[in-house]
């Protein structure tokens, strides 16, 4: 059963900015400059829709964008975005249920830290079958790094949306052993907040 962020979309940017700063927008801008001009983009989990906000500001015009976000509340905030000349498909389902094919990007901003190991799994795969040969996968989450807070960090939020949202998830998913199974290369990768949130793009073979 998918998460329902339906209960903390009203409050869910501003808390974000209350727990982290900019360090999550900034982690997700930085991916955007690795979308091409023209090119097909199926963004999973887009939440409140700010980054078609910011997919505008660098293409105004061109893109063709499924938008896939399974709480209702969340994707009414973001059919309210700026798109531009862009031409998105708002679709409010679960990325599971949803057939999509031959995407030239994809951009997965904290998703699979709301899954198991097996359902990231599975999610995983049903993503890559999205993706073009040769496509761009764009991803941010957080990672552990050995520092003392981040499981702090990361165990009260897991508490409070597992509480709050009902998400599944109580540990972090190892998403980067999906891409090397698959045969994903890295092309290049930054940290943020510490190096608790990692942004980073892969290639698919």
């Amino acid at each position: 059963m998918a998460a329902n962020y339906n209960n903390s979309a009203w409050f869910y940017d501003r808390l974000s900015r209350l727990v982290y700063g900019r360090a999550p927008i900034n982690a997700q801008v930085y991916l955007l400059q690795f979308v091409p001009a023209n090119a097909s983009v199926l963004i999973v989990g887009g939440g409140t829709g700010w980054i078609l906000d910011e997919l505008t500001r660098i293409h105004p015009s061109g893109l063709r964008i499924a938008y896939v976000e399974v709480a209702a509340d969340m994707m009414a905030l973001s059919k309210k975005r700026n798109i531009g000349g862009n031409e998105v498909v708002f679709i409010n389902d679960a990325i599971e249920n949803v057939e999509t094919r031959d995407f030239a990007v994809v951009i997965t901003p904290f998703l699979f830290d709301n899954f198991t190991e097996e359902t990231t799994g599975k999610v995983f795969i049903h993503i890559h079958k999205s993706l073009k040969t040769n496509g761009i996968w764009l991803i941010t989450d957080f990672q552990l790094t050995g520092k003392w807070w981040q499981n702090i960090l990361l165990r009260s939020m897991f508490l409070f949306f597992r509480t709050l949202c009902g998400i599944e998830s109580s540990s972090l998913p190892d998403v980067e052993k999906q891409f090397e199974f698959h045969g994903y290369k890295i092309i290049e990768e930054h940290t943020f907040y510490g190096d608790f949130i990692k942004s980073s793009v892969y290639k698919s073979a």
